[in-house]
């Protein structure tokens, strides 16, 4: 079903990746190539670097690559995107640090806090405080409940080799020739400002597809089937995953799309696909024809890995609790309940840190059926019109019942929607039980239809990571959240809730062309680039505050452990909660109080104490060790693996905020999570192998000249009980602007001291 190649492959007649060619020679190449169909080479790649050179990514990244070299990157983007979740903090860092106007598009949606229930009027505030920016500094405002961010920009802003920034970890637009990468506020600050995105060159990666997809297997099953594949072992971790292969030439774009929005629970960077006549169709369905043009990988282009994926033998996943890593074959899983569930418990209890049998899946075995409570389709992922046409089509005629099962629908967006309701499907659905909803991203991240206590929802959404879906297991309420395609959440509300395979499942493929009605956006989307009006005013609501101040980086570092986190992956989800926190995120110290309360409680206490001076454990310390001078003091978090999901800057910057000043852990989930640690001043350390311990210090010497100088490793001191050790402390390479924003104490310090 899916292979991976883990040394470079070659591209050739842009369907054919083959391995081993220098070893091979051309002979026995033709003779693999041929044997696929393919016409024969006259001659072999001679240049490996051209050849590298020859990818469609590479292509992209060099055309936005303003530093003039090939290694080192600083990308300028073409636009950028945000919601109602970061678009504050943004814009008011950007404020901070000198910001005057948008200077390339800029929208922002309003699609995560626009029914979150925290009461009073805090989300509504942050929706005109966007819409008076927009017309102060000249961008684009799309209001709540018109769309979900990754759709009206899919939709209104992607073109074939274009470049897009968001911050949110699910900016994928490569299915329609756009590499769009996810990451936290502060990077989207930087092109704010003029400046540039930095990165080493990535790793990029040709995902081919071959073959054809089978009925009842939707987008959702060939993005869990990869991401079950390559995750556990980081086999594209902050690489560009490159779609080609002829299995492309019967998908849909919108069914690429549901394929490409997943690639971001693989770890990778980001993902492009060769575009052709379906791309350029879907842009002239929206009026913007005139940005299409045709992107293909050159011929003889080499990749750092590969990946095949025979279409036609992948079949309906289930990605179980509490990752999108977690998969299954759907059919398996039928077959096999009380062996699998048995194993997601003992797992989930684990995780969870509650006793065996407190999280339960097993229960949900009825008569050797598994019996589902709750399906929701939903947002950049499952509100895709194909999918929900599809869904509509398998209910025809049949209903969810009215038994405990409900099933929600969340379009992707108006113009969606309107379509939908133009063609019957909207009805169709209502007269099948089916309840529908705005554009909304809620039940992605817990924000709405959060299941009852013990519910077990399938959804066609991006993430099911633990209490993402709003449950509170500190309070005695446990969920939990399966992914699955549109296709086998529609079959399984058609037989009651009882879990169920939309493969071999009979029903009409076929439904109405999708049609854009532009009003849709036309009537209500305020587009303000490049009329910015400096005289507007800002409109402030009293949850709006200013960003704390935050001071440089002292001569020498305390760290004191106020959380260890030995999990083998810890996400932002935990770093930060999302769901009903939402709504504070535009008061920074408000929000702050939520780090890590799903995770560890205590740790907003802690690491509070060390901020506001409460050290005489540290002074003492210092003593033992023989630390002598000016030292800082923060508190430090240590995790295994932290920073998977979201690309949300909060998870750092609320560290920051209550006295934070490092992270410690064996290796970063993400690029992105570890781009917010130093972008708010926190030092991003690696350690392998000390077993950290709650109230622990750590001192690092002379920690400024560790950091100007670009060390990789730093020897440190750790007291416990009375006793001093010998640490190592390491930090992958910093770019000469990363390293004076963590000594200056973040970026606004940065930007306030005017630097280049």
């Amino acid at each position: 079903m899916i292979r991976l190649i883990e040394k470079g492959v070659y591209l050739f007649n842009g369907n054919a990746l083959v391995e081993d060619v220098e070893k091979k020679g051309l002979t026995a190449v033709n003779e693999e190539i041929q044997a696929a169909g393919m016409k024969p080479l006259e001659r072999l790649p001679e240049d490996r670097e051209s050849a590298a050179g020859g990818t469609i990514a590479a292509n992209i990244i060099a055309a936005h690559n303003v530093s003039g070299t090939k290694n080192n990157y600083r990308i300028r983007f073409d636009s950028l995107a945000s919601h109602d979740i970061t678009y504050v903090g943004i814009i008011q860092t950007a404020i901070a640090s000198g910001m005057k106007r948008f200077p390339i598009p800029y929208v922002m949606t309003n699609c995560h806090n626009s029914l979150c229930a925290v009461g009073g009027t805090i989300n509504e505030d942050d929706h005109l405080f966007g819409l008076s920016a927009a017309k102060r500094y000249g961008g684009e405002f799309v209001p709540a409940h018109l769309a979900v961010i990754h759709s009206y920009v899919r939709e209104m802003m992607s073109g074939c080799g274009r470049m897009i920034l968001g911050s949110d970890s699910h900016t994928r637009y490569g299915a329609i020739g756009t590499m769009a990468i996810g990451e936290g506020g502060p990077e989207l600050v930087k092109q704010l400002l003029g400046r540039t995105y930095d990165i080493a060159y990535p790793k990029v990666i040709a995902v081919e597809l071959k073959g054809k997809v089978r009925k009842g297997v939707g987008p959702q099953d060939i993005a869990l089937a990869i991401i079950g594949k390559v995750f556990a072992d980081g086999f594209v971790k902050n690489a560009v995953l490159e779609f080609v292969g002829d299995g492309i030439d019967a998908l849909s774009v919108e069914f690429r799309n549901g394929i490409d929005v997943m690639t971001t629970e693989s770890a990778c960077l980001s993902s492009i696909w060769r575009t052709d006549e379906k791309v350029r169709e879907y842009l002239a369905a929206y009026g913007r024809e005139n940005e299409f043009r045709m992107l293909a990988p050159e011929e003889g282009a080499l990749y750092d890995a590969g990946i095949v994926v025979e279409l036609d033998k992948v079949e309906p996943m289930i990605a179980l609790p509490f990752h999108p890593s977690n998969v299954y074959k759907l059919a398996d899983l039928i077959a096999n309940p009380e062996e699998i569930l048995s194993k997601v418990e003992k797992d989930g209890c684990k995780l969870l840190g509650l006793k065996e049998g407190a999280f339960r899946l097993t229960d949900k075995i009825k008569d050797g059926k598994i019996v589902v409570s709750q399906g929701v389709i939903a947002g950049c992922a499952g509100g895709i019109y194909d999918n929900v046409a599809t869904a509509a089509n398998i209910l025809k005629g049949k209903n969810v019942g009215s038994g405990a099962f409900n099933l929600t629908v969340y379009p992707g967006s108006q113009p969606t929607n309107l379509a939908l309701v133009k063609n019957g499907v909207v009805a169709s659905l209502i007269e099948s039980g089916a309840v529908l909803k705005p554009c909304f991203c809620g039940p992605c991240f817990g924000a709405g239809d959060v299941p009852c206590n013990n519910g077990f929802s399938i959804r066609h959404t991006t993430r099911n990571f633990e209490r993402r879906e709003g449950s509170k297991p500190s309070e005695g309420q446990i969920a939990s959240v399966a992914l699955m395609d549109a296709r086998s959440i529609a079959a399984t509300a058609a037989n009651g809730g009882v879990l169920t395979s939309a493969l071999g499942y009979d029903y009409d493929e076929e439904f109405a062309p999708f049609r854009y009605y532009p009003q849709a956006y036309d009537s209500r989307v305020y587009n303000g680039f490049g009329k910015a009006q400096p005289d507007a005013e800002l409109v402030y609501g009293p949850n709006i505050t200013d960003i704390p101040a935050i001071e440089p980086l002292k001569e020498n570092l305390a760290l004191k452990l106020c959380s260890v986190i030995n999990d083998p992956v810890t996400t932002t989800d935990e770093l930060i909660p999302s769901g009903e926190t939402s709504s504070y995120r535009s008061n920074p110290l408000r929000l702050a109080e939520f780090a890590l309360s799903r995770k560890d409680p205590a740790y907003v206490g802690r690491s509070k104490s060390v901020r506001d001076g409460d050290n005489a454990d540290i002074a003492a310390a210092a003593k033992v060790a023989g630390i002598k001078g000016e030292i800082g003091t923060g508190s430090a978090v240590f995790a295994v693996k932290p920073g998977d999901g979201s690309a949300r800057e909060q998870a750092a910057s609320c560290q920051r905020f209550l006295g934070g000043g490092a992270n410690i852990a064996r290796e970063y989930a993400t690029k992105r999570y570890r781009s917010n640690l130093i972008n708010w001043g926190m030092l991003p350390l690696l350690n392998s192998d000390t077993e950290f311990e709650l109230g622990d210090i750590v001192f690092i010497e002379n920690v400024r000249e560790f950091v100007a100088s670009g060390a990789a490793s730093v020897n440190a001191k750790l007291v416990r009980d009375g006793k001093v050790s010998n640490i190592e402390l390491r930090m992958d390479a910093l770019t000469d602007t990363e390293k004076q924003i963590i000594l200056d104490g973040c970026l606004i310090n940065y930007y306030k001291h005017d630097r280049a």
